[in-house]
């Protein structure tokens, strides 16, 4: 396909939840991280009464660790994803909610995160005593190249990683008891595939807007076309964290 037709294929597919297939073969990565989030989260479900999955998407991963907890919630700030989060978790018996503000102190043992932010001073609040935070993070450094390659400003949160995440837990009152961060290649294939990923990701270049961007685009569209892709990096940290009452 020509750009006009990548650009305007990019601006209309629809997206849903958290489901990437749309960019299979357009958008590869490695995604070859020295830990495994899932794993991280099925090693302390048969010990939780509770649990909480903040920023469940549309739910796919949480309803992939079934049987879960008496008691399990999640929320999702993202309101398209509400209503698919809210149909495949209720028949399990989650309650999906807008924030995590709805619920009370201490009101769960887990809680568990990927790739959403969170309030340090939250996650304590919620947590009961000897509860567990478990999180996997974008950090700021995010494909950094695609800004780069763009002309664009910086990631929002540039200075988001591991030390900051872990500094601002302790602050709030959490112990950080482990803690690790990596990096893997990803490569876009077409413009129209760099697009669509700005546009579900909207943070990663503040402002994007394909008429702002259109020299550049088109500038990689023409590299892309002729077989040089777009290569970047993703940065991911993970850690857990515990509250215990001094």
């Amino acid at each position: 396909m020509g750009y006009e037709e990548l650009i305007h294929e990019a601006l209309t597919t629809p997206f849903e939840g958290w489901d990437w297939a749309v960019f299979r073969g357009r958008m590869t990565s490695a995604d070859d991280l020295p830990w495994d989030y899932e794993e991280l989260v099925r090693e302390r479900l048969p010990k939780a009464a509770s649990l909480l999955d903040l920023g469940t998407g549309g739910g796919e991963l949480l309803s992939s660790l079934a049987p879960l907890p008496p008691r399990t919630a999640a929320t999702e700030g993202y309101a398209p994803n509400l209503p698919i989060a809210r149909r495949r978790l209720e028949p399990l018996g989650v309650e999906v909610a807008e924030s995590s503000r709805r619920f009370p102190d201490g009101s769960f043992e887990l809680i568990v995160d990927r790739h959403e932010s969170y309030d340090p001073h939250e996650i304590r609040r919620l947590l009961g005593e000897g509860g567990t935070f478990v999180t996997q993070q974008v950090a700021g450094r995010d494909l950094e190249e695609v800004n780069a390659a763009l002309g664009g400003p910086p990631h929002e949160d540039h200075a988001w990683d591991l030390a900051a995440a872990t500094a601002a837990l302790e602050a709030a009152g959490l112990e950080v008891t482990w803690s690790q961060e990596a990096g893997y290649p990803v490569t876009f294939r077409d413009i129209g595939a760099l697009v669509l990923y700005l546009r579900v990701i909207s943070w990663q270049v503040p402002g994007f807007h394909i008429d702002t961007y259109e020299d550049r685009l088109r500038a990689l569209h023409a590299e892309m076309e002729s077989g040089r892709a777009l290569r970047a990096t993703a940065h991911r940290f993970a850690l857990l964290a515990q509250y215990v009452q001094a």
